[in-house]
Protein backbone atom coordinates (compact mmCIF):
# COMPACT_ATOMS: atom_id res chain seq x y z
CA UNK A 1 0.00 0.00 0.00
CA UNK A 2 1.29 3.47 -0.86
CA UNK A 3 2.64 5.60 1.95
CA UNK A 4 0.03 7.94 3.32
CA UNK A 5 0.92 11.63 2.91
CA UNK A 6 0.04 13.89 5.82
CA UNK A 7 -0.20 17.68 5.93
CA UNK A 8 0.22 19.29 9.35
CA UNK A 9 -1.33 22.66 10.17
CA UNK A 10 -0.18 24.00 13.56
CA UNK A 11 0.98 27.45 14.70
CA UNK A 12 3.37 25.77 17.16
CA UNK A 13 6.34 24.86 14.96
CA UNK A 14 8.03 22.71 17.59
CA UNK A 15 4.84 20.73 18.22
CA UNK A 16 4.32 20.30 14.48
CA UNK A 17 7.87 19.04 13.96
CA UNK A 18 7.49 16.62 16.86
CA UNK A 19 4.28 15.30 15.35
CA UNK A 20 6.01 14.97 11.98
CA UNK A 21 8.74 12.84 13.55
CA UNK A 22 6.16 10.57 15.13
CA UNK A 23 4.41 10.20 11.79
CA UNK A 24 7.68 9.30 10.09
CA UNK A 25 8.36 6.62 12.69
CA UNK A 26 4.92 5.16 11.95
CA UNK A 27 5.66 5.02 8.22
CA UNK A 28 3.80 8.16 7.10
CA UNK A 29 5.17 10.97 4.95
CA UNK A 30 4.79 14.59 6.02
CA UNK A 31 4.23 16.66 2.87
CA UNK A 32 4.19 20.02 4.60
CA UNK A 33 3.87 21.96 7.85
CA UNK A 34 1.77 25.10 7.81
CA UNK A 35 1.53 27.66 10.58
CA UNK A 36 -1.79 29.02 9.30
CA UNK A 37 -4.56 27.85 7.04
CA UNK A 38 -4.13 30.95 4.89
CA UNK A 39 -0.85 29.69 3.39
CA UNK A 40 -2.04 26.14 2.89
CA UNK A 41 -1.85 26.63 -0.86
CA UNK A 42 1.86 27.47 -0.84
CA UNK A 43 4.09 25.61 -3.33
CA UNK A 44 5.32 23.09 -0.75
CA UNK A 45 1.74 21.95 -0.21
CA UNK A 46 1.10 21.21 -3.87
CA UNK A 47 1.90 17.55 -3.28
CA UNK A 48 -1.51 16.05 -2.82
CA UNK A 49 -1.96 15.07 0.85
CA UNK A 50 -4.06 12.09 1.90
CA UNK A 51 -5.04 13.67 5.23
CA UNK A 52 -4.61 16.89 7.20
CA UNK A 53 -3.85 17.04 10.93
CA UNK A 54 -5.08 20.46 12.05
CA UNK A 55 -4.62 22.05 15.46
CA UNK A 56 -8.00 22.88 17.02
CA UNK A 57 -7.03 26.46 17.83
CA UNK A 58 -5.68 27.05 14.34
CA UNK A 59 -8.80 25.56 12.81
CA UNK A 60 -10.93 28.01 14.80
CA UNK A 61 -13.19 25.22 15.99
CA UNK A 62 -16.12 24.75 15.54
CA UNK A 63 -15.71 26.35 12.08
CA UNK A 64 -13.28 23.70 10.87
CA UNK A 65 -14.88 22.91 7.55
CA UNK A 66 -14.45 23.52 4.75
CA UNK A 67 -10.71 24.17 4.69
CA UNK A 68 -9.14 26.43 2.04
CA UNK A 69 -8.83 25.05 -1.48
CA UNK A 70 -5.17 24.26 -0.87
CA UNK A 71 -6.25 21.52 1.51
CA UNK A 72 -8.61 19.81 -0.90
CA UNK A 73 -8.14 17.66 -3.96
CA UNK A 74 -9.79 18.37 -7.30
CA UNK A 75 -12.16 15.44 -6.80
CA UNK A 76 -13.25 15.81 -3.16
CA UNK A 77 -12.06 17.31 0.15
CA UNK A 78 -9.37 15.36 1.98
CA UNK A 79 -10.15 13.92 5.43
CA UNK A 80 -9.35 16.26 8.32
CA UNK A 81 -8.42 15.19 11.83
CA UNK A 82 -8.55 17.89 14.50
CA UNK A 83 -5.93 17.74 17.24
CA UNK A 84 -7.37 19.16 20.46
CA UNK A 85 -6.35 19.39 24.10
CA UNK A 86 -9.97 19.68 25.23
CA UNK A 87 -10.99 16.16 26.22
CA UNK A 88 -14.23 17.22 27.88
CA UNK A 89 -17.31 15.79 26.19
CA UNK A 90 -19.05 19.17 26.26
CA UNK A 91 -16.11 20.81 24.53
CA UNK A 92 -16.00 18.11 21.84
CA UNK A 93 -19.71 18.45 21.23
CA UNK A 94 -19.38 22.20 20.97
CA UNK A 95 -16.64 21.72 18.38
CA UNK A 96 -18.78 19.27 16.44
CA UNK A 97 -16.24 16.47 17.10
CA UNK A 98 -18.57 13.72 18.29
CA UNK A 99 -17.78 11.32 15.46
CA UNK A 100 -14.86 8.90 16.00
CA UNK A 101 -12.04 9.35 13.54
CA UNK A 102 -12.45 13.13 13.32
CA UNK A 103 -10.30 14.14 16.30
CA UNK A 104 -7.33 13.28 18.50
CA UNK A 105 -7.22 14.37 22.13
CA UNK A 106 -3.78 15.24 23.46
CA UNK A 107 -1.84 13.48 24.81
CA UNK A 108 -2.28 10.51 22.50
CA UNK A 109 -0.17 7.43 21.83
CA UNK A 110 1.44 6.50 18.53
CA UNK A 111 -1.05 3.64 18.29
CA UNK A 112 -3.97 6.06 18.66
CA UNK A 113 -2.39 8.36 16.08
CA UNK A 114 -2.04 5.55 13.52
CA UNK A 115 -5.52 4.15 14.19
CA UNK A 116 -7.23 7.53 13.83
CA UNK A 117 -5.35 8.32 10.60
CA UNK A 118 -6.26 4.95 9.06
CA UNK A 119 -9.87 5.19 10.23
CA UNK A 120 -10.24 8.69 8.79
CA UNK A 121 -8.62 7.70 5.48
CA UNK A 122 -10.66 4.50 5.14
CA UNK A 123 -13.89 6.34 5.84
CA UNK A 124 -12.96 9.01 3.35
CA UNK A 125 -12.07 6.42 0.69
CA UNK A 126 -15.35 4.59 1.27
CA UNK A 127 -17.31 7.83 1.07
CA UNK A 128 -15.46 8.83 -2.10
CA UNK A 129 -16.24 5.46 -3.72
CA UNK A 130 -19.88 5.79 -2.67
CA UNK A 131 -20.01 9.27 -4.19
CA UNK A 132 -18.40 7.97 -7.38
CA UNK A 133 -20.98 5.18 -7.60
CA UNK A 134 -23.77 7.66 -6.90
CA UNK A 135 -22.41 10.01 -9.55
CA UNK A 136 -22.24 7.18 -12.08
CA UNK A 137 -25.80 6.08 -11.31
CA UNK A 138 -26.92 9.69 -11.47
CA UNK A 139 -25.24 10.25 -14.82
CA UNK A 140 -26.42 7.04 -16.50
CA UNK A 141 -30.00 6.93 -15.23
CA UNK A 142 -32.64 7.04 -17.96
CA UNK A 143 -35.08 8.64 -15.54
CA UNK A 144 -34.78 12.28 -14.54
CA UNK A 145 -33.26 12.54 -11.05
CA UNK A 146 -33.10 15.72 -9.02
CA UNK A 147 -32.54 17.31 -5.63
CA UNK A 148 -34.91 20.23 -5.02
CA UNK A 149 -34.38 22.48 -2.00
CA UNK A 150 -37.24 23.79 0.10
CA UNK A 151 -36.70 27.25 -1.44
CA UNK A 152 -37.88 25.85 -4.76
CA UNK A 153 -34.58 25.61 -6.67
CA UNK A 154 -33.00 22.55 -8.23
CA UNK A 155 -29.71 21.76 -6.47
CA UNK A 156 -28.68 18.80 -8.59
CA UNK A 157 -29.91 17.34 -11.86
CA UNK A 158 -28.73 14.41 -13.94
CA UNK A 159 -28.06 14.59 -17.72
CA UNK A 160 -31.49 13.08 -18.50
CA UNK A 161 -32.98 16.53 -17.86
CA UNK A 162 -30.95 18.07 -20.65
CA UNK A 163 -31.86 15.25 -23.04
CA UNK A 164 -35.56 15.54 -22.25
CA UNK A 165 -36.16 19.29 -21.99
CA UNK A 166 -33.28 20.76 -23.99
CA UNK A 167 -32.27 23.24 -21.26
CA UNK A 168 -28.81 22.95 -19.72
CA UNK A 169 -28.68 21.99 -16.07
CA UNK A 170 -27.30 25.44 -15.23
CA UNK A 171 -30.33 27.03 -16.91
CA UNK A 172 -32.72 24.77 -14.99
CA UNK A 173 -31.01 25.54 -11.68
CA UNK A 174 -30.90 29.29 -12.28
CA UNK A 175 -34.64 29.85 -11.75
CA UNK A 176 -37.34 28.50 -9.43
CA UNK A 177 -38.58 25.12 -10.64
CA UNK A 178 -42.16 26.40 -10.87
CA UNK A 179 -41.11 28.71 -13.74
CA UNK A 180 -40.74 25.62 -15.94
CA UNK A 181 -44.15 24.15 -15.04
CA UNK A 182 -47.08 24.64 -17.43
CA UNK A 183 -49.25 27.56 -16.20
CA UNK A 184 -52.32 25.33 -16.01
CA UNK A 185 -50.46 22.86 -13.74
CA UNK A 186 -48.78 25.31 -11.37
CA UNK A 187 -51.46 25.59 -8.71
CA UNK A 188 -51.74 21.85 -8.07
CA UNK A 189 -47.94 21.46 -8.40
CA UNK A 190 -47.40 24.05 -5.65
CA UNK A 191 -49.95 22.24 -3.46
CA UNK A 192 -48.15 18.96 -4.00
CA UNK A 193 -44.77 20.55 -3.25
CA UNK A 194 -46.09 21.98 0.04
CA UNK A 195 -47.44 18.56 1.04
CA UNK A 196 -44.08 16.90 0.36
CA UNK A 197 -42.21 19.59 2.29
CA UNK A 198 -44.61 18.85 5.14
CA UNK A 199 -43.55 15.20 5.22
CA UNK A 200 -45.81 13.54 2.64
CA UNK A 201 -44.69 11.73 -0.50
CA UNK A 202 -45.62 12.42 -4.09
CA UNK A 203 -46.60 9.22 -5.87
CA UNK A 204 -47.38 9.16 -9.60
CA UNK A 205 -47.93 12.91 -9.73
CA UNK A 206 -48.24 14.26 -13.28
CA UNK A 207 -47.54 17.70 -14.69
CA UNK A 208 -46.13 19.38 -17.78
CA UNK A 209 -42.67 20.94 -18.09
CA UNK A 210 -41.46 23.55 -20.55
CA UNK A 211 -38.92 22.53 -23.20
CA UNK A 212 -36.24 24.72 -24.76
CA UNK A 213 -38.18 24.77 -28.05
CA UNK A 214 -41.34 26.09 -26.34
CA UNK A 215 -43.21 22.79 -26.29
CA UNK A 216 -44.26 20.94 -23.14
CA UNK A 217 -43.63 17.38 -22.04
CA UNK A 218 -45.61 15.34 -19.51
CA UNK A 219 -43.62 14.11 -16.49
CA UNK A 220 -44.59 11.46 -13.94
CA UNK A 221 -43.15 12.16 -10.47
CA UNK A 222 -42.28 10.22 -7.33
CA UNK A 223 -40.75 12.32 -4.56
CA UNK A 224 -39.82 12.13 -0.87
CA UNK A 225 -38.54 14.81 1.52
CA UNK A 226 -35.42 14.96 3.69
CA UNK A 227 -36.42 17.50 6.32
CA UNK A 228 -32.99 17.49 7.99
CA UNK A 229 -31.36 18.68 4.77
CA UNK A 230 -34.38 20.73 3.56
CA UNK A 231 -34.26 18.83 0.29
CA UNK A 232 -36.77 16.85 -1.80
CA UNK A 233 -35.40 13.84 -3.66
CA UNK A 234 -37.36 13.19 -6.85
CA UNK A 235 -37.54 10.86 -9.81
CA UNK A 236 -39.39 11.99 -12.93
CA UNK A 237 -40.18 10.02 -16.08
CA UNK A 238 -41.15 11.41 -19.47
CA UNK A 239 -44.63 10.03 -20.24
CA UNK A 240 -45.44 12.33 -23.16
CA UNK A 241 -45.76 9.41 -25.61
CA UNK A 242 -48.11 7.58 -23.24
CA UNK A 243 -50.26 10.67 -22.75
CA UNK A 244 -50.47 11.09 -26.54
CA UNK A 245 -51.54 7.46 -26.92
CA UNK A 246 -54.21 7.98 -24.25
CA UNK A 247 -55.45 11.09 -26.05
CA UNK A 248 -55.51 9.18 -29.36
CA UNK A 249 -57.53 6.37 -27.77
CA UNK A 250 -59.99 8.81 -26.26
CA UNK A 251 -60.42 10.54 -29.61
CA UNK A 252 -60.96 7.18 -31.33
CA UNK A 253 -63.59 6.20 -28.74
CA UNK A 254 -65.38 9.51 -29.28
CA UNK A 255 -65.30 9.00 -33.05
CA UNK A 256 -66.65 5.46 -32.72
CA UNK A 257 -69.40 6.62 -30.39
CA UNK A 258 -70.36 9.34 -32.89
CA UNK A 259 -70.34 6.84 -35.76
CA UNK A 260 -72.45 4.41 -33.75
CA UNK A 261 -74.97 7.13 -33.01
CA UNK A 262 -75.14 7.95 -36.72
CA UNK A 263 -75.68 4.28 -37.62
CA UNK A 264 -78.44 4.00 -35.05
CA UNK A 265 -80.07 7.09 -36.56
CA UNK A 266 -79.87 5.55 -40.03
CA UNK A 267 -81.34 2.30 -38.71
CA UNK A 268 -84.34 4.25 -37.47
CA UNK A 269 -85.12 5.29 -41.09
CA UNK A 270 -86.96 2.42 -42.85
CA UNK A 271 -86.94 2.25 -46.67
CA UNK A 272 -90.56 1.60 -47.80
CA UNK A 273 -91.90 1.13 -51.29
CA UNK A 274 -93.98 4.07 -52.48
CA UNK A 275 -96.40 1.75 -54.27
CA UNK A 276 -96.79 -1.56 -52.43
CA UNK A 277 -95.62 -0.27 -49.05
CA UNK A 278 -93.23 -3.14 -48.49
CA UNK A 279 -90.20 -2.50 -46.25
CA UNK A 280 -86.59 -3.35 -47.21
CA UNK A 281 -84.42 -4.99 -44.51
CA UNK A 282 -80.59 -4.79 -44.02
CA UNK A 283 -80.09 -7.75 -46.34
CA UNK A 284 -82.01 -6.06 -49.15
CA UNK A 285 -85.12 -8.26 -48.84
CA UNK A 286 -88.58 -6.67 -49.10
CA UNK A 287 -91.20 -7.53 -46.47
CA UNK A 288 -94.80 -6.60 -45.92
CA UNK A 289 -95.29 -4.19 -43.11
CA UNK A 290 -96.91 -6.92 -41.03
CA UNK A 291 -94.08 -9.38 -41.57
CA UNK A 292 -91.31 -6.81 -40.94
CA UNK A 293 -92.84 -5.63 -37.66
CA UNK A 294 -93.57 -9.17 -36.54
CA UNK A 295 -89.93 -10.22 -37.14
CA UNK A 296 -88.37 -7.19 -35.47
CA UNK A 297 -90.80 -6.66 -32.60
CA UNK A 298 -92.57 -9.96 -32.10
CA UNK A 299 -95.95 -8.27 -32.43
CA UNK A 300 -98.93 -10.19 -33.87
CA UNK A 301 -101.55 -8.53 -36.08
CA UNK A 302 -105.35 -8.83 -36.02
CA UNK A 303 -106.94 -7.55 -39.24
CA UNK A 304 -109.93 -5.22 -39.49
CA UNK A 305 -111.30 -2.38 -41.64
CA UNK A 306 -110.98 1.24 -40.64
CA UNK A 307 -114.06 3.48 -41.21
CA UNK A 308 -112.35 5.42 -43.97
CA UNK A 309 -111.49 2.29 -45.97
CA UNK A 310 -114.96 0.91 -45.28
CA UNK A 311 -116.54 4.00 -46.80
CA UNK A 312 -114.17 4.62 -49.67
CA UNK A 313 -113.16 1.11 -50.69
CA UNK A 314 -115.30 -1.67 -49.27
CA UNK A 315 -118.79 -0.16 -49.62
CA UNK A 316 -118.25 0.95 -53.25
CA UNK A 317 -117.12 -2.59 -54.08
CA UNK A 318 -120.22 -4.08 -52.46
CA UNK A 319 -122.49 -1.68 -54.24
CA UNK A 320 -120.84 -2.43 -57.54
CA UNK A 321 -121.25 -6.16 -57.05
CA UNK A 322 -124.93 -5.72 -56.19
CA UNK A 323 -125.52 -3.78 -59.39
CA UNK A 324 -124.18 -6.66 -61.39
Amino acid sequence: MATRRILIADSDTAAAEGLSARLSALGYETVGIRQSLDDAGAPAARTEPDLALVDAVLARVPRVSPLPDGLSSTASPIPIVIVTADAAAAGLRHAGLTEPGRFLVEPFSDRELGLIIELACCRHDAAREARALEDRFFALSIDMLCFLDFAGYFKRLNPAWERTLGFTRDELMSKPFIDFVHPDDRERTIRQNLEVRGGARALSFENRYLCKDGSYRWLLWNAAPDASASVIYSVARDITARKQEEADRERLVRELQTALAEVQTLQAILPICSYCRKIRDDENYWHTVENYIAVHTGSQFSHGICPHCLETVVMPQIEESEHR
